[in-house]
């Protein structure tokens, strides 16, 4: 009986360690991902890391790229964003945009919101203007010195279902620069910046009504709908949350186990919204 009962207290001690290793290893994992996502964000300009990105030239198109923080932007910039925002997506939005706007205007100038600019360089030396970039002044139609603002791109670094994902909330072109292959090229430089910032996943949220946006992605760029998105929950929603990811974890957690063994053989297992 007394060797049952020494038994018995062993197993439970064991277990209770088991428990307290498995506490411990959630908290190591959660320090983990918090501490990716803290070096990112400190990060002062991810873009710098890629200076091939800094151009993109087309027999029609020429332009550069800069970045920028959500509250170090000038009111001109916050003009031009809202009027890009409300000429490219009211549309998709109806009858809610109204609302939407607000919680857009509020978004795009918070700390965690990180930018890609890019400015039309016309008759002018890309490599000039860009030197000239960082003393820039800006005017009501969103031209300075550094040239005429024709997109941007709004995104943030951050942790969906405990992954760290860089979160694209804005991808936005200006009617004259779509169909030449810069929103491929944004996206693609998007990628690389989450991959450089040990981000496991891009993620973004496209409204329904928006089929070329949606065709966009996940026609030409292959994202998934994410596990998150409300369609895969059972539930209505005018919009779809859809994803890239890097790595077996988050292919699993956000796109699905399907989608894990479909995809790319290395990861198999051994198992908010666009006007481009």
């Amino acid at each position: 009986m007394e060797a049952e009962k020494r038994v018995a207290s062993s197993k439970k001690a064991e277990n209770n360690r088991d428990k307290k290793m498995t506490r411990k290893e959630i908290l190591e994992k959660k320090k983990k991902v918090e501490d990716i996502i803290k070096a990112a964000v400190s990060k002062k300009d991810p873009l710098s890391s890629f200076p091939s990105f800094h151009h993109y030239n087309t027999k029609d198109l020429s332009v550069y790229l800069d970045s920028g923080r959500g509250d170090n932007l000038s009111s001109s910039v916050k003009q031009y964003i809202q009027n890009l925002l409300k000429v490219n997506m009211e549309g998709a939005y109806g009858t809610e945009w109204p609302k939407e706007e607000k919680v857009k205007r509020r978004e795009m100038v918070s700390s965690e919101a990180r930018y890609i600019f890019v400015y039309e360089t016309v008759n002018a030396d890309a490599n000039i203007m860009f030197k000239l970039s960082k003393k820039g002044r800006s005017n009501a139609d969103g031209t300075d010195d550094k040239g005429h603002l024709v997109a941007f791109v709004h995104y943030r670094f951050s942790i969906e279902e405990e992954i760290p994902v860089l979160y694209v909330y804005e991808l936005q072109l200006e009617h004259h620069v779509q169909g030449k292959g810069l929103g491929k090229y944004l996206m693609l430089l998007i990628e690389l910046i989450a991959q450089k910032s040990k981000m496991s996943a891009v993620v973004l949220t496209v409204q329904k009504a928006n089929m070329t946006a949606m065709s966009f992605y996940r026609n030409k760029l292959r994202y998934l709908i994410s596990t998150m998105s409300p369609s895969q929950m059972g539930l209505q929603s005018n919009y779809e949350i859809l994803c890239k990811s890097f790595g077996y974890e988050a292919k699993v957690v956000l796109e699905g186990e399907d989608n894990c063994v479909q995809g790319d053989s290395k990861y198999r297992p051994a198992k908010h919204l666009t006007k481009f």
